[in-house]
């Protein structure tokens, strides 16, 4: 095996470049992958613009598939040459965070340098990848914890067929999850980009009986339709909270997922809920929120608001990919661009750009 590898790497604000890297050495509990796909996350441009901080010569992605490339020698139950995908989140499964149900906010590999001291729990620190440790934008990736965090693909699902897992269906799914829906319930979606759409196909599975996903792009209100929606609302030319409480008959959705990560959606997704509902966030907030008075019915209104970090474990992504396997959902179709490694700054200006219709890049190692 070579020592080298391209990598995307953050520079600076404004600048990801492919550079060469020493692929990295594996521990007993780790594992080399060679990734054969990955992708461009909403994330991944927050970081190229200075607006997510990262440490310069990162490298950059938190969505692997691959191939193991090395085993450490702690790892068992796996062989070289399997084909895997791990979470964009992956934890340390033996801390007191993770067993207690948040593996999410795992910073427990961090208390040796004195980062973390609360028996694992630190804010969002189970994102590793392209956060903190060296991510999936490259020819390797090194999976820590690999035991915990690896998942075999079944054989006949493709690389676009699980792409989605890692990252964007495991958090869209967790908005679902998290909107306490119930069978028969009336839910709406705010933002149909890529995590947005795997809400919806989330609360198609969970058994919602309608709904309603709003954007302002009608192409992808189209695609919402095709993975759960039955009702689409474009915001730039309808009063959505107005068409919501029309179809509900006034009584107001049991349930809004919040996908974007602003004032507007966030507001007028508590506004949309009727009381007792909730508001299920998986937005990313760049400022402080408001939360209006009356929407809120003055802290009275029984209402719920949940937030959540993406899954993962190995658990969660077996779990995600045997529902693509089984037919209830098919994301591929959210694959709409491929570019190679070398190629992948044309990538992010296309995708952080939004021209031609993108949803999803796949990229090829």
């Amino acid at each position: 095996m070579t020592q080298m590898m391209k990598a995307a790497v953050f520079v600076e604000p404004g600048r990801i470049e492919v550079v060469e890297k020493l692929i990295p050495d594996v521990g007993p509990n780790d594992a080399l992958i060679k990734i054969t796909t990955t992708t461009i996350c909403g994330t991944d441009v927050h970081i190229l613009k200075g607006e997510y901080p990262v440490a310069k010569g990162l490298t950059i992605g938190h969505e692997p598939v691959g191939i193991i490339a090395k085993l450490g020698s702690s790892v068992q139950g796996y062989q070289e040459g399997q084909r895997v995908i791990a979470g964009a989140i992956c934890p340390n499964f033996n801390s007191y965070a993770a067993q207690d149900g948040s593996s999410s906010q795992d910073g427990s590999y961090l208390s040796a340098s004195g980062r973390c001291g609360c028996h694992g729990y630190k804010l969002t620190a189970g994102w590793r990848f392209g956060n903190l440790i060296d991510g999936a934008q490259a020819e390797y990736i090194l999976i820590p914890d690999a035991q915990g965090n690896l998942a075999p693909v079944p054989d006949g699902l493709t690389d676009e067929q699980v792409l989605m897992c890692p990252d964007i269906m495991s958090t869209g799914f967790a908005g679902a999850e998290n909107a306490n829906i119930k069978i028969g319930d009336v839910v709406v979606v705010f933002a149909q980009g890529p995590i947005g759409l795997c809400a919806a196909a989330g609360a198609k599975l969970r058994g919602a009986s309608i709904i309603i996903g709003v954007d302002g792009n009608d192409e992808r209100l189209a695609v919402s339709r095709k993975l759960g929606a039955n009702v689409t609302l474009n915001f730039k030319t309808q009063d959505v909270v107005a068409e919501v409480l029309k179809i509900t008959g006034g009584k107001g959705a049991d349930s809004a997922i919040e996908a974007l990560g602003t004032q507007g959606t966030f507001e007028n997704a508590l506004r949309c809920i009727r009381p007792g509902g909730t508001l299920s966030s998986l937005g990313v907030y760049s400022e402080d929120l408001k939360i209006p008075l009356d929407a809120f019915g003055s802290g009275l209104g029984d209402h719920r608001i949940n937030t959540a970090l993406c899954p993962g474990g190995k658990e969660r992504m077996r779990r995600l990919m045997s529902v693509i396997e089984s037919g209830r959902i098919d994301l591929s179709p959210l694959v709409t661009h491929k570019y190679k490694l070398e190629d992948i700054a044309a990538a992010y200006d296309l995708f952080s750009h939004q021209r031609d219709g993108v949803l999803k890049i796949a990229i090829k190692a």
